[in-house]
């Protein structure tokens, strides 16, 4: 016996291949392209925001965007990811000018996830996959993107309001463009990571150097930061928004 196609399914397809079309895009016109009842739409995008897929542009009226899922989820097309295109060349500078392992990492959902990675060529390294997670909390990734976003995505992100140890470096990230994140996700090793910025002001990724804590000490933290701070400029399309979002009372022991 033949099993029928879910019109349900094909439609959480379709709402997603228009989000990807047209983002960002607001429901009523979604309802009207793909000339389907408004709350049927809305039901798809609920299930498409659940599972990460899709997210709420900054600003009203609201409107859906595509988050960085799918490139993580397919990676066999990322080649042809501009982000990816561009940042290829750089993380490879990056690589041989400090020696370490090189990552572009982006948000997905409540989480990172590495696009793209050049690894170092010491026999003692730093190597992620691509595709892999990585942390929110305390991470030089998550220390760099996650001041410039809105309080309530940050506890989205984190679970729950940042520490003091977080909020504290998300202003140093502030004063400096850059985080640190040494000794804590992964003991005696150390992270730099600099933020990518969309036309908008909105953080989109960082760039990251990983490697040893005796290979990345404390006197050499400003100059790398530095010459991650200048790729992600680089890279950037717009700059930081000149208000900060960080409510550095509100944090939490």
């Amino acid at each position: 016996m033949a099993v029928k196609p879910s019109q349900s399914a094909a439609r959480v397809l379709a709402v997603l291949e228009k989000v990807a079309e047209h983002q960002p895009i607001r429901i009523s016109d979604l309802a009207r392209l793909l000339s389907e009842d408004l709350s049927a739409v809305q039901r798809a995008l609920t299930t498409l925001a659940g599972q990460g897929w899709i997210r709420a542009a900054p600003g009203k009226p609201t409107r859906w965007e595509l988050t960085a899922r799918i490139h993580a989820t397919a990676r066999i097309g990322r080649n042809s990811h501009d982000l990816h295109r561009r940042a290829r060349p750089l993380l490879e500078a990056l690589r041989d000018e400090t020696g370490e392992s090189a990552t572009l990492n982006v948000p997905d959902h409540r989480r990172f996830v590495v696009l793209d990675a050049v690894d170092s060529r010491h026999l003692l390294r730093v190597v992620l996959e691509v595709g892999a997670s990585v942390p929110a909390a305390h991470s030089a990734t998550g220390r760099a993107v996650l001041p410039y976003l809105p309080r309530e995505r940050q506890i989205e992100f984190l679970g729950g309001e940042p520490d003091r140890m977080d909020v504290a470096a998300y202003a140093a990230t502030l004063a400096h463009g850059y985080a640190i994140s040494s000794n804590i996700v992964v003991k005696g090793y150390t992270n730099i990571a600099a933020p990518i910025f969309e036309a908008d002001g909105q953080p989109m990724g960082a760039i990251l150097i990983s490697g040893p804590s005796d290979r990345l000490p404390s006197p050499d933290h400003d100059r790398v930061g530095s010459l991650v701070r200048t790729a992600a400029a680089r890279l950037s399309r717009g700059s930081a928004p000149t208000r900060t979002r960080l409510s550095p009372a509100r944090a939490v022991a």
